[in-house]
């Protein structure tokens, strides 16, 4: 054999082996269980993902890290936590960052995967569908305005309508100072705040989203968005401090997020979803974690109820 043709048999074996090695890192349902480990990445929010990492020691609670941990023992496989910040999330699950600016999708450079899903709270949106695979929805969300309770900013009267409720919020907020979050279920560019004439102010550096009723009682700014979940939250917190103005969006809903490479482990997920839907361990997470989300979104839940039926 000449020195040509073996070193052609091993350019060869290398791109069998960089394929594979790319293949596994990807993290489809057989890759998870021959890796022995499902990767669940998440950014800290709300009570979905509570991560503090105090050097040697880390404590990891929330919702969503339940239900992960529940799907890796499902798999038989070891559960595994990778950190995240919402403007580097897509990567670490794609290996492409992608932005959505301007209405638009901004595909920015090549990274290394580092997970398997991506499961935070994470709406269900049409940019990220376009990006993600998503799993069967499993929580309900919309996006409020939120202000101190000392701006002359009033609570609108319900019309019964979403649509004219939102519009009434809208009307309301130009000229007002709005904190908002790209990258996030909080972006202005998705409810086209920029239109309403709102003075729209977003955070310098990083900040999380559990941070932005922090910041407007701070002075940061006279008003927020918030979601559901983290408004609920900050209700409990900070009793007589803050008051809900209006919806800004329509009903939203959560789910996990796949690559589209990974249909198999998606439907794996929704199986186990369903699972403990039936066998009531779902309940239980949702009483444990959002106790107070059935006064709001108890259709929801019936409704959720009755597929299982």
């Amino acid at each position: 054999m000449s020195v040509k043709t073996i070193k052609r048999i091993i350019k060869v074996l290398c791109l069998g082996l960089a394929v594979v090695s790319i293949s596994v890192s990807a993290g489809g349902l057989q890759d998870v269980k021959d890796r022995g480990v499902l990767r669940h990445i998440g950014v800290p929010y709300a009570n979905f993902v509570s991560y503090i990492d105090q050097g040697e020691m880390q404590t990891l609670t929330g919702l969503d890290v339940d239900i992960i941990k529940g799907f890796a023992q499902s798999l038989g496989v070891r559960y595994q936590y990778v950190p995240a910040q919402w403007n580097n999330l897509v990567g670490k699950l794609t290996g492409q960052q992608v932005e959505y600016k301007d209405a638009q999708l901004v595909f920015g450079g090549k990274r290394v995967v580092e997970g398997d899903l991506i499961a935070n709270g994470m709406t269900i949106l049409d940019w990220r569908k376009k990006v993600f695979d998503f799993s069967d929805d499993y929580f309900p969300s919309s996006v409020w305005l939120i202000a101190r309770t000392d701006s002359t900013l009033e609570p609108i009267t319900p019309t019964g309508s979403v649509e004219q409720d939102i519009s009434k919020v809208k009307t309301l907020i130009n000229g007002r100072e709005v904190l908002a979050m790209e990258h996030s279920c909080l972006d202005p560019n998705l409810y086209d705040l920029y239109d309403t004439g709102a003075k729209v102010i977003l955070p310098v550096g990083k900040r999380r989203l559990n941070e932005m009723v922090p910041a407007i009682m701070k002075s940061d700014a006279e008003s927020t968005l918030l979601d559901v979940a983290d408004t609920l939250i900050a209700l409990e917190k900070w009793p007589g401090k803050i008051k809900v103005i209006g919806p800004i969006s329509e009903t939203q809903k959560m789910a996990v997020a796949f690559r589209k490479d990974s249909p198999e482990l998606k439907a794996a997920f929704d199986q186990y979803l369903n699972s403990i839907k039936q066998d009531g361990t779902y309940q239980l997470l949702v009483e444990k974690y959002y106790p107070s989300i059935y006064y709001f979104y108890n259709d929801y839940f019936l409704e959720d109820s009755k597929k299982d039926i």
